[in-house]
């Protein structure tokens, strides 16, 4: 993949790719990145590439002709047209979804704005997109342009020592990521979790996704709750997929602990006390709300009711 970034400060973005993991991918052929001095595209002799905005208005705007002369000159050394964006605050968001979505181009130019932005027209005329790295205003674009290079960088294969260096890391799931700990065992008091000097690999893995979850929830809970959707849509899904006996289009949720879990998907429950009625269809979760199982209701007795087991995932069957 290459990376080219439009500045009027290349040395600035050198300075800071070159350096540390993204510089050795770099240096090691997995990933080339270049910075551009837009100034040396100006056909005024004095290299301005400013002048004051239509309109009135304090600040100076980027023009749009060696904007425009620079990043065409970057898209002829790419062999396949490069996807082309302006660092903006009005842009949309960089998220990690977004991250992926672009680690997966040959090429990006990214155009780095100053004073009170740049030429509407040059935007238009190289139909670039816009993004932004955060609600708030900087005195530039290389900052946004190298977070965002850093971001696609890490995910070109060979930059990082392996796939597990950025996919258990925050977001990338849509979860926040677990804590982490070293040595020494105790700190000031603190004591490392016991489950993970246990040893036992099946219980850290179930120890780190729980706490991914429970951090997740604690301090986005904006993400918390977007992965439950996402995780209950897909096992609804999963569930028509599986049966044809059925035909649930609502239904509600209710969360259960571990133990009481166990005992539905070992049949040893059938009844239990809920506010349900009978033929609705209840997801079962774990506490964190994570689904299950599902159930229908098929009798109430007072506060209980009686319930079947119909949807069992394959990796619940396969637990058994």
């Amino acid at each position: 993949m290459r990376i080219d970034i439009a500045t009027l400060f290349p040395e600035m973005c050198e300075r800071v790719f070159n350096e540390s993991i993204v510089g050795r991918g770099i240096k090691n052929g997995f990933i080339e990145i270049y910075a551009h001095n837009i100034r040396g595209y100006s056909e005024n002799k004095h290299k301005n590439v400013d002048d004051k905005a239509f309109g009135g208005g304090t600040g100076m705007v980027m023009q749009a002709q060696p904007i425009y002369d620079c990043v065409k000159a970057i898209s002829a050394l790419h062999k396949t047209p490069p996807r082309i964006i302006y660092l903006s605050p009005q842009g949309k968001t960089l998220t990690q979804e977004t991250v992926r979505e672009l680690a997966q181009e040959n090429g990006l130019i990214l155009i780095c704005g100053h004073y009170e932005g740049v030429d509407e027209r040059v935007i238009e005329e190289l139909c670039a997109e816009e993004i932004s790295v955060g609600d708030y205003v900087l005195t530039g674009g290389e900052l946004p342009a190298l977070i965002l290079t850093d971001a696609v960088a890490r995910l070109q294969a060979g930059v990082l020592p392996n796939e597990d260096a950025y996919s258990i890391e925050s977001h990338f799931s849509g979860l926040l990521e677990y804590p982490q700990y070293s040595r020494p065992e105790v700190w000031k008091g603190r004591k490392v979790p016991k489950v993970l000097l246990s040893g036992d690999h099946k219980l850290v893995s179930e120890w780190q996704r729980k706490m991914s979850l429970e951090v997740t929830k604690r301090k986005r809970p904006d993400l918390y709750r977007a992965y439950i959707r996402k995780q209950t849509a897909g096992f609804i899904r999963e569930f028509k997929k599986a049966q044809t006996l059925y035909n649930a289009e609502k239904f509600s949720t209710l969360k259960m602990t571990d133990e009481e879990l166990k005992y539905v998907k070992r049949g040893k429950m059938r009844m239990f006390k809920a506010e349900k009625n009978k033929g609705e269809y209840v997801i079962l979760t774990d506490t964190l709300g994570i689904p299950k199982f599902i159930i229908l209701i098929t009798g109430k007795t007072g506060n209980f009711v009686k319930f079947r087991l119909i949807y069992k995932p394959k990796k619940e069957e396969n637990n058994d």
